[in-house]
């Protein structure tokens, strides 16, 4: 259209209030995601993008760093995960005394040793073999010792306890010995129980290294046989995303790609059921951290997130939300703004295409080819294609000013 002044003002009214409705509804999403950021539950894209489906599938998985979540069931990736967080913790809070950052690392870490008082060992009682290798007395600091990355089992205990002949009654009461041995009795008890407690760490490899269900088992014995190794359920989970990943790549057929949506629905139950535990334990381990805090503390808010891929990628995406939706609401840069807000609904659009072959979206939703984002996106682009900010906005401000500026010298001559 060349001449701008043939547009009705009722469409000029519609084509403005289209543009103002777009910018609130980008700003209030923007919004309402950077209020999760301080919530326990912080607003992250990973969701929407490990769903990926179609032709761009695998780029958009791929920007969120893990998109099978096999980081989570690395011990040694977690564990530096977690040892990362207590850095940040401490460097979130400087003001921690010196207790709660010995209380915090033993409950991410754990301690380097456990003891309990002792004024010296009984006649007789020795620490050999394998017992030596945990446990051991220290006469200078008269504590009974044990080594904070052993701990001490049942059966260790019930071996020291058995070295002195002293007897605990139903009422707790011991009798038999000497007071020595009594005294040495009770302090296997407490080195015990204290070294009985895991810290997080301890657990999440216990988890995933010590459970042979999960790890799965290798028999020495019949090494190098069929039988000689049990595949765990992380290894089955691995074999069944590579299985899928070939199936899917060579799926041509709407009965296959059925098929293939079952596949995948079990497999995110296995990625469940070994992933969800550890990121509970990660959780809790976060809330009885903050629980070590004073109120005072507390007001400097949450620690801030690890600056992983997927995390520059939610940030993006929020502030990119909120800014867009402002300059659209305020009619500032409208033409440019509307073009970028396309370009993001338009990425919005490709990690879920309603395309012919391509998966449909669970959801009351039903779209082919077009969908809610893909209107968004030409609405955006006929906002960028008429001037609006100049009929209602910042712009219009601007280019009066100047178009004020440059007449004056006309009207001077």
């Amino acid at each position: 259209m060349q001449d701008l002044k043939k547009i009705t003002g009722i469409a000029i009214l519609f084509i403005v209030v289209l543009r103002l409705s777009i910018g609130w509804q980008l700003l209030y999403e923007g919004l309402w995601k950077i209020d999760t950021l301080s919530s326990n539950r912080p607003w992250t894209a990973a969701g929407y993008l490990n769903n990926a489906k179609g032709p761009f599938r695998d780029h958009f998985r791929n920007m969120t760093g893990d998109p099978n979540d096999l980081n989570w069931l690395d011990a040694d990736k977690v564990k530096a995960k977690w040892l990362g967080w207590e850095q940040r913790f401490l460097n979130h809070y400087p003001n921690l005394t010196d207790a709660q950052k010995s209380r915090l690392h033993q409950m991410v870490s754990g301690s380097d040793y456990f003891a309990a008082e002792l004024s010296a060992l009984p006649p007789g009682v020795e620490f050999n073999g394998s017992l030596g290798e945990v446990i051991k007395f220290d006469p200078e600091k008269k504590r009974l010792i044990v080594d904070g990355e052993k701990h001490l089992t049942p059966a260790e205990k019930q071996r020291l306890q058995n070295m002195v002949p002293v007897k605990k009654g139903p009422n707790g009461k011991l009798t038999g010995g000497t007071p020595l041995d009594r005294e040495y009795y009770e302090a296997v008890d407490k080195v015990y129980a204290r070294s009985s407690r895991l810290s997080y760490i301890e657990k999440m490899q216990a988890s995933l290294r010590g459970n042979p269900e999960i790890a799965g088992q290798i028999d020495i014995a019949q090494e190098g046989t069929i039988d000689g190794k049990r595949a765990g359920k992380i290894e089955q989970y691995k074999v069944a995303l590579d299985r899928y990943e070939q199936r899917l790549a060579k799926a041509d057929q709407d009965f296959q790609v059925d098929h293939l949506d079952k596949i995948w629905a079990e497999i995110q139950g296995m990625k469940a059921s070994l992933v969800n535990p550890i990121r509970a334990m990660e959780d809790e381990m976060e809330s009885d951290a903050s629980q070590l805090l004073t109120p005072e503390q507390l007001a400097a808010g949450p620690v801030p997130p690890e600056n992983t891929q997927i995390h520059r990628v939610n940030m993006m995406t929020i502030y990119s939300l909120t800014i867009l939706g402002v300059l659209l609401l305020i009619g500032f840069g409208t033409r440019i703004a509307a073009i970028a807000s396309a370009g993001m609904l338009l990425s919005f659009y490709l990690v879920m295409p309603p395309w012919p072959g391509v998966p449909p979206v669970p959801g009351p939703e039903h779209s082919f080819i077009i969908n809610k984002n893909m209107i968004e996106v030409l609405a955006l682009l006929a906002i960028a294609a008429l001037p609006t900010g100049t009929w209602f906005g910042i712009d219009g401000l601007v280019y009066r000013f100047f178009h004020s500026r440059k007449n004056q010298p006309n009207k001077t001559n």
